[in-house]
């Protein structure tokens, strides 16, 4: 069977690292050819669409490609759960994603939720990290409380979920601790 997992998290939390080192094991192990990498296929689904009046449409789009795809493992990069905080957070909006959540169980999809630490040094560190790789990145900076808010709306909606989740705690990056936790979780270890 093959493996599908959504990656949900605050910003700064570390899920693009652990999101790379799981497909670093699961493309090698999965891919049937040595000329496409179609051993994972890894979609980062917030681009500027979350929070969005686009923001639902977006998530149902990308369930036909999930379901085109369901042979596949995949791992999705922030999904409905971002779209449902971003809502929240911005404009004070509730978006019910309850059918869609249905279809992703269907498909057998699982969330790891990544958790920031509660230390404001090291939020320091990753916004700096984060600047210095996308410098864009500055426009939409917050301060590490912003995320740690961010935070506390994913543990509400993570309590809500009805997909079988794990919660991964990023004291500090790289520790490959985590990502041996996550392949046990998904039967890969």
């Amino acid at each position: 069977m093959a493996h599908h997992l959504i990656f949900e998290g605050a910003e700064l939390s570390g899920k693009s690292w652990l999101m790379s080192q799981v497909y670093d094991y699961l493309e090698p192990r999965y891919n049937r050819n040595k000329v496409i990498l179609d051993g994972c296929h890894w979609f980062n689904c917030d681009v500027g669409v979350y929070g969005t009046e686009n923001g639902k449409a977006v998530v149902r789009d990308y369930l036909k490609i999930l379901k085109t795809l369901e042979g596949s493992n995949l791992i999705l990069e922030k999904f409905h759960l971002s779209d449902i905080i971003y809502n929240r957070l911005h404009w004070q909006v509730e978006v019910d994603f309850r059918e869609e959540e249905e279809f992703l169980k269907s498909l057998n999809f699982k969330i790891i939720l990544v958790l920031l630490p509660p230390d404001r040094n090291e939020l320091e560190r990753r916004i700096k990290d984060r600047l210095g790789l996308y410098p864009h990145y500055e426009r939409i900076l917050r301060d590490p409380e912003w995320y740690l808010a961010q935070q506390s709306e994913y543990l509400k909606e993570i309590g809500k979920t009805s997909l079988p989740h794990l919660i991964i705690e990023t004291e500090k990056l790289p520790d490959q601790k985590l990502v041996e936790k996550i392949l046990k979780w998904i039967g890969e270890k």
